[in-house]
């Protein structure tokens, strides 16, 4: 496959104005101004495109796709509150459905490679974790699933309730199970599995230290969440003496092998800290609005050298968000804290593909447009009646309150998205299937008897 008289922005190295990339299998082999050289192959014309990686996110709850709109004017552990008994209902169908219409939204928004964090299993619901990578492989995206966990309820100090807690033994088998089962370390992989307990308010330290023990002998990444809200910080200094980074560094959980989600309240310490052990953390600035929990100091985190990466977190609290969207929220939430020199566009794109990328541990093979690395790509039409008058299509992509038409999306060279359409499935029936997901849900829940279901419609 050849594109040709395309914008490329590499992300890496200076951008092109008129140029083309060559792909052989899944990978690119060579990219440079001016016309390709003739040779076999699929061309496709570019002109009035932008070329740039495809979007990496970085931390999802896909399931949520089945629960938005909740809980609408919540603090996060309000929130947490009201919507952990309907989570309880969910079963492997709710999950396949709502894990297709949330994949199939990354994708036409230019997204190749997702995580998830997926941390509740009722008993005797199915097999969740499966129905959400069966899912992935039927839209045709990258998948990073997180096997999630939650073994502290409220009886022992947690936040949740303990119907939607596992015991620390079955969360260690079955965690060793996902990454026995699914984990493929190659370097075309489309499915590898890091291991992520939830959180430090619904955890055990001994369940934190286990799992990191774990995937690091598997030779997998770790995840949770940290630092999200000052609610966090007050229960951790409570719980256990010390605030949430501080209890990560005590319980081996800082390195380059580590990603945090959210990192939104770090002292300087706490930055630094993540810079010099390598750790990373996934940026959702509109699931912090939408929840109230702050502005993560994502700029002085890069400029302390920092990694940071995007994530649309679950869409229960970031309702139809948009990897495209979110480079532009963090644009904004930047520059509204720190000034209009905060973030430029360019280094959102970056953010979103690289650092993405390198949150996963796939800077080698991903996140930016180099000879060797995979042929993932997004092609954004910025040539449009309205649009073509930015006259930077960066600025076009990132600025815009509304991403340009997705000419193409390929992952691995393969099309995933064509003309703004879905095409390894049928875009109407991943709709529905998300819609249905949410029906079967809620109505699951009222059957089951939480009253949650019905307080938060409200």
């Amino acid at each position: 496959m050849i594109i040709e008289n395309v914008h490329i922005a590499p992300v890496v190295g200076p951008e092109i104005e008129s140029g083309h990339i060559r792909i052989e299998g899944d990978r690119i082999v060579s990219l440079g101004a001016g016309p390709a050289p003739e040779g076999d192959g699929d061309r496709i014309d570019g002109t009035g495109c932008l070329a740039t990686p495809g979007l990496v996110n970085t931390h999802h709850h896909l399931y949520q796709w089945a629960s938005q709109g909740l809980a609408q004017d919540a603090t996060l552990f309000e929130w947490l509150v009201a919507l952990y008994q309907v989570w309880a209902a969910m079963d492997a169908e709710v999950v396949h459905g709502a894990a297709s219409a949330g994949l199939g939204w990354l994708a036409l928004s230019g997204c190749t490679t997702s995580s998830d964090h997926h941390y509740v299993f009722p008993t005797g619901r199915g097999d969740l974790f499966a129905a959400e990578v069966e899912a992935a492989r039927e839209i045709g995206l990258r998948f990073h699933p997180a096997r999630g966990s939650m073994d502290r309820g409220k009886s022992q100090g947690g936040l949740p309730p303990d119907v939607v807690v596992e015991k620390l033994d079955d969360i260690l088998t079955a965690t060793q199970e996902a990454i026995d089962t699914y984990h493929d370390p190659s370097f075309s992989s489309k499915l590898r599995v890091a291991v992520a307990p939830c959180s430090p308010f619904s955890v055990s330290a001994e369940l934190m230290t286990e799992s990191a023990s774990q995937a690091r002998a598997a030779g997998v990444r770790l995840h949770t969440h940290l630092a999200e809200t000052l609610d966090e910080d007050e229960h951790c200094v409570e719980q256990f003496g010390m605030r949430p980074v501080d209890y990560m560094e005590k319980l081996g959980w800082l390195g380059p092998d580590v990603w945090f989600a959210h990192a939104v309240h770090l002292s300087d310490g706490d930055i630094d800290k993540f810079a010099a052990t390598g750790t990373g953390s996934a940026h959702c600035p509109s699931s912090n609005g939408r929840l109230g929990a702050g502005i993560a100091r994502v700029s002085e985190m890069l400029a302390r050298g920092a990694n940071v990466g995007l994530g649309v977190d679950g869409n229960a609290s970031s309702e139809l968000t948009t990897m495209a969207g979110e480079m532009r929220q963090a644009l904004l939430f930047q520059r509204a804290r720190y000034g209009p020199t905060a973030l430029t566009a360019r280094q959102a794109l970056e953010i979103a593909t690289l650092g993405g990328a390198r949150n996963l541990g796939r800077q080698d093979e991903l996140g930016s447009i180099e000879v060797g690395k995979l042929a993932d790509l997004a092609l954004w039409r910025v040539d449009g009646a309205f649009g073509s008058a930015v006259a930077d299509p960066v600025c076009q992509l990132v600025f815009g309150t509304s991403q340009p038409p997705l000419a193409r999306l390929l992952v691995g060279g393969e099309t995933v998205v064509e003309d703004d359409e879905l095409r390894t499935v049928s875009q109407d029936a991943v709709g529905r299937a998300g819609a249905d997901a949410r029906d079967r849900l809620l109505r699951t829940a009222e059957e089951l008897g939480f009253s949650a279901a019905k307080e938060v419609h409200s």
